[in-house]
């Protein structure tokens, strides 16, 4: 049985990745929320008990008294390609597009993840976007497009949900927070994640949460003004 380490569900875009996924396709897990301690780095001590690297998501493999920890958010979703075929697309053209997408996201979009950070249950107007936040949003939009035009769609590589999706899920979260600017096929897309019922799930507990870490508050509000906050006070 797996055990999956999350931070707060409505900051933590990593941690959605891997829930998400396990989720949609319905492949067990017990869930062990772990709210963030303050800002950068304040979670540690507590993350390392159970992360190699004293982050989230960790995911915790326990198999006859042995457990094996498997650490960041694509390590974690090759562990369970090797258990689960319908991780990734099962024609090899839609499978390589797919990885190749799901990397770009891991280790890209960097401007995107500053100025946008996740937080499900703010909306907020932002005050300008900056030149490297265009180039950013261009690039999603276009790669999104390319995917849905390219395999069919609703999902960017064909028509089930797979780890590309729970890859940019979080992004959906962004465009729904700050009204990224997207094509109408990357905005049908968005409110197509949007609506998944794991995803439905996700929102209605990050919006249930008690927290409000001061570091990630901050960061939401850097580059705008709150328009709401749907979170349970």
């Amino acid at each position: 049985m797996f055990d999956l380490y999350i931070a707060n569900k409505n900051y933590s875009s990593w941690s959605l990745r891997p829930w998400v996924l396990m989720k949609a396709l319905e492949i067990p897990f017990n869930e062990h929320l772990m709210p963030f301690e303050g800002g950068t780095g304040a979670s540690h001590d507590t993350f390392i008990r159970f992360s190699p690297s004293g982050l989230v998501p960790c995911l915790v493999d326990v198999k006859d008294d042995d457990e094996l920890a498997v650490w960041d958010s694509l390590a974690i979703v090759e562990y369970l390609a090797e258990q689960h075929a319908n991780v990734w697309p099962s024609d090899k053209t839609a499978r390589a597009w797919a990885r190749s997408a799901t990397a770009e996201m891991h280790s890209g979009f960097g401007t995107l993840r500053d100025e946008c950070p996740m937080n499900c249950g703010m909306r907020v107007a932002l005050n300008s976007l900056s030149t490297k936040l265009k180039t950013d949003v261009a690039r999603l939009d276009a790669l999104w497009q390319q995917g849905l035009e390219r395999f069919g769609g609703p999902f960017l590589a064909g028509s089930h949900f797979t780890a590309v999706d729970a890859f940019y899920a979080p992004v959906a979260f962004r465009a729904q927070t700050f009204s990224l600017p997207l094509s109408e096929a990357s905005q049908t897309y968005v409110e197509h994640l949007l609506a998944l019922p794991a995803m439905q799930t996700w929102y209605q507990a990050a919006l249930e949460e008690p927290w409000r870490e001061s570091m990630h508050e901050t960061d939401t509000l850097k580059n705008g003004n709150a328009t709401a906050d749907y979170r349970k006070p």
